[in-house]
């Protein structure tokens, strides 16, 4: 479903040759807005419905370049890393600005980027080593967001559970820990299935 509603916008890029680099980089744009919307949600909770919007305009453009990219018949090995990296950037920026709003233990917010980048990671590592992409697991790019979009939505309309009191987490920093979890499980999820296909592809039984 989600795919479907970038048609008109992959014909739009098509008639206007627009580049997929540049769709990348807005991607970085809109990352760099939602992650200065949870920065300043402390003193501004209403930014709390605004940021996670955000982050999904930044994973509906994180889809589009790609869609571009095989429209235009412009994929290539440049634009493969050009389709990651923003990606990365875009994870780091959302949770580093999470971590610095307010409403939650900067330690959540930044373990949380960490986590996400080592995810990620992994499932690249897969394709490094000779097997394939992995994106399998609980807590892929776009569950993430869900997930931090729960948490900044149910904080909006909860506010007392945003209020960082000592020895106490807040509702985001339960977001923040479910995000880390769901990452943890994710990483061991994708090893097992880059061993398990690095074995098959060398004719071994996977231990």
């Amino acid at each position: 479903m989600f795919r479907r509603t970038a048609g008109g916008a992959v014909a739009l890029c098509l008639r206007f040759d627009i580049h997929p680099d540049v769709v990348s980089y807005l991607s970085i744009v809109a990352s760099a807005a939602a992650a200065v919307c949870f920065w300043h949600a402390g003193s501004h909770r209403w930014l709390l419905w605004v940021a996670p919007v955000l982050c999904y305009v930044r994973l509906w453009l994180n889809m589009l370049d790609g869609m571009v990219a095989l429209a235009s018949g412009k994929a290539s090995p440049r634009g493969e890393i050009l389709n990651e990296l923003p990606d990365r950037v875009s994870d780091v920026l959302i949770f580093v600005g999470l971590a610095h709003s307010g409403l939650n233990s900067p330690l959540s917010g930044y373990w949380s980027a960490i986590l996400a980048l080592l995810t990620a990671y992994v499932g690249v590592l897969g394709q490094a080593a000779g097997a394939q992409r992995e994106f399998g697991g609980l807590m892929a790019k776009p569950w993430r967001m869900v997930v931090l979009h729960a948490g900044a939505w149910l904080t909006a309309l909860w506010p007392a559970a945003g209020t960082p009191r000592p020895g106490e987490l807040t509702l985001l920093d339960w977001t923040c820990v479910v995000v880390i979890l769901g990452c943890l499980q994710t990483i061991v999820v994708r090893l097992r299935w880059i061993f398990a296909a690095l074995a098959a592809k060398a004719g071994r039984t996977p231990r």
